[in-house]
């Protein structure tokens, strides 16, 4: 069975943009790239040829005799003389392009000639992206992909758009969700955290309406993520680069969650380890949250190096790699908040990432005042608190009370409990992490955030 991703709708409006070019699906392996392309294809198009540089070698020497359409055509025909091109009427998909990255140099040539459509996909595209780019710049499209988000968890239990798009209404109207509300959409939360959104995992859980074989899977996930270290890792310590994905779980738990080379071994330090984070980064199995210099605008031109967390780009592979004892508690009893908030907080990270939102927080030095994550809208910047348990949010109001920080005038609170809003803070139950995005745009449209006004003194 196919469960509906959201990147069916985007396939389904670069097909129907007569100007579009050649598409590059990016992201980590196992998150359903290659599925989703496949089902669309199939629903699309009168005639696919699918090329899988990994599974299938006699495609590697296709660019033998140059990067034009007709040499490029003319060898795949000799390599499997079964597949057609017909004009206007094909979709050729390569796959796994990480083997044969050069194969970007053709989407120049495919853009121009206009008679096929192309979509290329990989597992560990971003290792070779540097190349892949310069190779096609200007005559392709990128897609970044990630595994399922909870919508599309939702999806796949079954939950309409309406259901779904309830939670937004709620938010916008500052509306508390009925008792019924609040504990089914807390139970699926829950069940998504644990479960995380890797395909695989979802299936069988949905299928078998347990979470039993799910651990397994996500543990083979992880392996296979560590192989790929060993495979594709060239010239950088490979040894470094595991220790540093097998780290983050011990590093969020911490209080100061900050990343610490240190606290993977002693004495440790970040030159030793130069390139490890960028590998795990362009190979899609970490993402980075980067800490302010100040709390203002802009965010990309105010990043203190060296200063950063790290994050699992999926919750259920990071609860799979706490110790047993922990998974036991977990998928048991569903006590995520003993870990310090940390599997929360990697939630939030993860639904940001997920939503293209950037990720930025802030700490002050010789300070308690620190910041979970923050985001923005066009004018302003919102500070987001993830809280663990029902303590009062006292670096939250500091932020938006602070006459210094002109760029902040409310915040947003996540936690165990349900909407409201007081003191210029919005709360919200974990779960409306996904809907953020949506519901500061459809804010902004509505000028329901007034800046902060200050008497002229």
């Amino acid at each position: 069975m196919y469960y509906r991703r959201k990147i069916d709708d985007y396939l389904k409006n670069w097909k129907a943009d007569r100007s579009h070019k050649p598409l590059i699906v990016k992201g980590a392996r196992q998150i359903g790239k290659t599925e989703s392309i496949l089902h669309f294809a199939r629903e699309n198009y009168e005639n696919i040829v699918y090329i899988n540089f990994a599974l299938d070698k006699k495609f590697m020497h296709i660019l033998a005799d140059g990067y034009d359409v007709d040499s490029v055509i003319r060898n795949i025909s000799l390599a499997d003389p079964s597949l057609k091109f017909i004009p206007q009427k094909t979709v050729i998909l390569f796959d796994e392009i990480q083997e044969n990255p050069d194969v970007a140099t053709t989407l120049k040539a495919f853009k121009i000639d206009g008679n096929y459509d192309v979509i290329c996909s990989g597992s560990m595209l971003g290792i070779n992206y540097r190349k892949i780019h310069s190779n096609s710049v200007g005559a392709k499209t990128d897609y970044e992909m990630y595994s399922m988000d909870f919508e599309e968890f939702l999806w796949a239990k079954g939950y309409h758009q309406e259901q779904i798009d309830s939670i937004l209404t709620h938010m916008l109207e500052n509306k508390p969700f009925n008792d019924n509300e609040l504990a089914v959409f807390k139970s699926l939360f829950l069940d998504y955290c644990v479960l995380g959104g890797m395909p695989d995992v979802v299936k069988l859980y949905i299928e078998t309406g347990t979470f039993s074989g799910t651990l397994e899977v996500q543990g083979q996930i992880r392996l296979d993520y560590e192989e790929d270290v060993r495979k594709y890792a060239e010239g950088l310590d490979q040894a470094k680069i595991i220790s540093v994905y097998r780290s983050i779980p011990a590093q969020l738990a911490k209080e100061n969650k900050k990343f610490q080379f240190n606290k993977i071994e002693k004495n440790a330090r970040s030159r030793e380890y130069t390139g490890c984070i960028e590998w795990l980064k362009d190979a899609g199995v970490i993402v980075e949250c980067n800490c302010l210099q100040y709390p203002e605008l802009p965010l990309k031109g105010n990043i203190e190096e060296g200063k950063y967390k790290l994050y699992y780009p999926d919750t259920g592979l990071l609860v799979s790699a706490l110790d047993e004892e922990a998974q036991e508690d977990l998928r048991v009893n569903k006590n995520l908040g003993v870990y310090k908030g940390a599997l929360y907080e990697n939630f939030v990270a993860e639904a940001f990432i997920k939503q293209g939102l950037g990720l930025f927080y802030y700490k002050k030095e010789n300070s308690t005042l620190e910041e979970d994550f923050f985001v923005r809208t066009q004018n302003e910047l919102i500070p987001v608190e993830v809280k663990s348990n029902n303590a009062q949010s006292k670096s939250l109001s500091s932020l938006i009370k602070n006459k210094n920080y002109r760029d902040i005038s409310c915040g947003i609170k996540l936690g165990d409990f349900n909407i409201g809003h007081s003191n210029s803070i919005y709360t919200f139950p974990y779960f409306c992490s996904f809907k953020i995005k949506e519901y500061l745009s459809a804010k902004c449209r509505n000028l329901s955030f007034v800046p902060k006004i200050y008497p002229i003194e």
